[in-house]
């Protein structure tokens, strides 16, 4: 437990200086992305708050199209994290033939929820109102988030038609917020199911979960639904991709089950691998393979099969 939580406040606490140096390291590990450009800091709330930005990676290659948008949403618990990882998660599918953005939002301890959908729905429209200065295609967007942002990405795309959860943050309020697919990696789906995970107690009150809400989930437990994708499944929802490790020792196993079966009954298209033996935490060719089949399925209208049979994972 307390290594967890030295874990959070150290990403909760990164110094400027800190975060020039990932910028550094992003613009040079952007040079090493062949045919791609990088445009860091942009500002999607109208304000210059550091978390309310975004990075885009643009394809150099010049083609009449606009391309369709991979968004990628970084974890850290609520609490931590940054966007400058972004480039990592989304260099297997930079190939030329999309756009790539990494957005970062506010943390809990700035603002507690619903700021970071307000934030995240706020980037959508903004990409949106710049789709055609930066070659974008509108009408294709899929996010992808990992943990907290696995979280996020799936209240994307089942949040479409909640207004509550718009927000009015930047000028593109005319613009939507829905997304065309979604990639969850382990993300919380259902904040009132969390229970007690090996690692967390998530009902207790300094938990990433208790945070965000503003106290202890059984105290706060109309937020607590608010902030829970499996709440808002409706049959107009994005289709979703799915993956979990199966020895999740943060975010329990279960939650991604939840938000399956909810998805399903809804009769929204949802794909789940099971990741045998992963943890909170994974990479696998298998994997990467079958998201960019569903990308191809979802940006090109492709009827690509993707298998969701179970992944077995090698741990160190």
């Amino acid at each position: 437990m307390f290594s967890l939580r030295c874990v959070v406040i150290f990403f909760a606490v990164v110094s400027t200086s800190f975060a020039d140096e990932l910028g550094k390291r992003l613009r040079e590990e952007t040079r090493s992305l062949p045919g791609y450009e990088l445009k860091t800091d942009l500002p999607y709330a109208d304000n210059e708050n550091q978390r309310q930005m975004l990075d885009l990676f643009l394809p150099t290659n010049k083609i009449e199209k606009p391309r369709p948008l991979l968004v990628f949403i970084h974890g850290g618990a609520w609490l931590g994290g940054n966007k400058r990882g972004g480039l990592h998660q989304l260099r297997p599918f930079l190939d030329g033939q999309y756009v790539g953005a990494s957005t970062g939002y506010r943390l809990t301890g700035e603002a507690i929820w619903p700021a970071q959908i307000h934030d995240c729905k706020a980037a959508i429209r903004w990409l949106r109102g710049n789709a055609k200065e930066y070659g974008i295609d509108p009408e294709r967007i899929v996010v992808f988030g990992t943990s907290a942002g696995g979280h996020l990405v799936s209240m994307l795309g089942t949040s479409g038609d909640v207004e509550a959860l718009e927000g009015k943050l930047g000028k593109h309020l005319d613009q939507s917020s829905r997304v065309s697919g979604v990639i969850n990696f382990f993300g919380p789906t259902e904040l009132l199911s969390m229970g007690q995970s090996p690692a967390l107690d998530h009902d207790a009150v300094d938990s990433p979960e208790s945070k965000l809400v503003g106290g202890t989930l059984a105290n706060h437990q109309d937020l607590a639904r608010s902030a829970s994708p499996t709440t808002h499944v409706t049959e107009d929802d994005a289709p979703h991709f799915i993956a979990h490790g199966t020895k999740d020792r943060l975010v329990p196993f279960q939650q991604s089950e939840l938000l399956h079966a909810k998805l399903k009954a809804a009769n929204v298209p949802s794909l789940f691998v099971r990741m045998e033996n992963g943890g909170h935490g994974f990479q696998h060719p298998e994997l990467t393979e079958r998201i960019k089949r569903f990308l191809s399925n979802t940006f090109g209208g492709a009827e690509e099969e993707i298998s969701d049979g179970p992944i077995v994972v090698k741990r160190k």
